[in-house]
């Protein structure tokens, strides 16, 4: 069995093979709106599929499907004869779907774009079942802040300025302050002083 990239680069090679000879050598009126998409290749390199599209309607693509299958022996003996195998692989033509599957896919495309028109024309002339923002946000500090007008630390501040002892920044933030006595009670233990 041959590895994958070598049946790959084979397949490449009996597409244009096949498309060369069709366009140059075969000269059956029926094949003259055909066209080559692809090739693949079975891992033993025994069998090849060749994928054909047709411009036309049904008669068309029956009319080159037979052509197609009365020229397969000279097809084959052509790819046999450039690609230099041992083995020349027999040869299938299968008309490919992708052109159906992409016209498929263009209605939905289609359909999706009028189904998303329809529902933005609809929501342009709505309003709110109740307030633009649904959600209720926390308050922050600084909301806090603005509608007392002052500032915790101005509170502490003041709270200092009215009061006999000097102001401390420890106390303005409690945390600093309780660290702040812990430690200042520390070393009075230590020497037999109980603390304050």
């Amino acid at each position: 069995m041959a590895d994958a990239p070598r049946a790959r680069r084979l397949a490449k090679r009996i597409a244009e093979i096949v498309a060369t000879e069709l366009e140059h050598q075969v000269k059956d009126p029926r094949l003259a709106m055909a066209t080559i998409t692809a090739a693949t290749l079975t891992p033993d390199l025994r069998e090849a599929v060749v994928y054909y599209t047709v411009y036309g309607g049904e008669e068309e693509q029956q009319a080159t499907a037979a052509a197609l299958a009365s020229a397969t022996g000279v097809l084959r003996t052509a790819v046999g004869r450039q690609t230099g195998v041992r083995y020349t692989p027999s040869l299938t033509f299968r008309a490919d779907a992708v052109p159906e599957h992409a016209q498929h896919i263009e209605e939905l495309l289609a359909a999706a774009r009028a189904s998303d028109a329809a529902v933005a024309e609809q929501a342009a002339g709505a309003s709110y079942a109740g307030e633009a923002d649904p959600y209720r946000t926390p308050r922050t500090d600084l909301d806090d802040d603005e509608s007392d007008g002052e500032s915790d630390e101005d509170d502490v501040t003041d709270a200092h300025a009215d009061a006999d002892e000097p102001f401390d920044e420890d106390d303005a933030d409690p945390a600093r302050a309780r660290t702040g006595a812990i430690a200042s009670a520390a070393p009075a233990q230590q020497h037999g002083v109980p603390a304050r």
